[in-house]
């Protein structure tokens, strides 16, 4: 990250303000959640979960759109949303709406992948985002909204949905993350053959 980087155009580009607005509705959402709770302020919850959703996808298009993608970006958006999604997770489990050893499953997957792009990026390898990896994504977001939102009448039913989801997404987690392991082994492979191919010739 140059200096460039951290000018205060590319820090308060819009997609940037997005990101940083995202980042700032994670304490709002804990501190809403915390027990004791209730219905209406579940739902305050929901409402700032689905804005700050919205903003996610809201500075991705900007940024290409407009070409303000930037480093900070680049390091705050997937940060950003690690971290709502986490949060709001670890909160559920305050609700009694999810289980704890599913939510360590799911942060668990997230910090094993971060690391192995970690391990890529040094190598100069990029891990492509896999279409598996996005649908655990959807269905995630899908499963948090139905755990969050309060209809009188319809827990049972949105518990049942957004369960299932959950599910859902942990199987889509961890075939991504399998898919990930096996792509980092396959370039790192041919990264490893093209340098001894390297050494040969000289």
């Amino acid at each position: 990250m140059t200096r460039d980087d951290l000018s205060r155009k590319n820090l308060t580009a819009l997609p940037n303000l997005l990101t940083y607005l995202r980042v700032l509705a994670i304490p709002a959402i804990i501190l809403i959640l915390i027990p004791p709770t209730s219905g209406r302020l579940q739902n305050a919850a929901f409402a700032l979960y689905v804005m700050a959703s919205l903003t996610d996808y809201l500075d991705g298009i900007l940024a290409r759109r407009h070409n303000m993608v930037t480093s900070v970006g680049k390091l705050l958006d997937p940060l950003a949303d690690k971290l709502l999604t986490c949060a709001v997770l670890i909160m559920l489990i305050e609700l009694g709406k999810v289980h704890g050893w599913m939510v360590f499953l799911i942060i668990g997957r997230e910090f094993i992948i971060t690391g192995l792009r970690s391990i890529a990026a040094s190598q100069g390898l990029i891990l492509d985002a896999s279409r598996m990896g996005k649908n655990k994504m959807v269905s995630q977001t899908v499963a948090i909204l139905c755990l969050l939102v309060h209809v009188e009448g319809y827990e049972r039913p949105l518990w049942l949905t957004g369960t299932a989801f959950l599910w859902i997404s942990l199987a889509f987690g961890y075939w991504s993350a399998g898919a990930y392991f096996v792509d980092f082994y396959r370039k790192a492979k041919t990264l490893a053959r093209g340098a001894g191919a390297r050494v040969d010739t000289n």
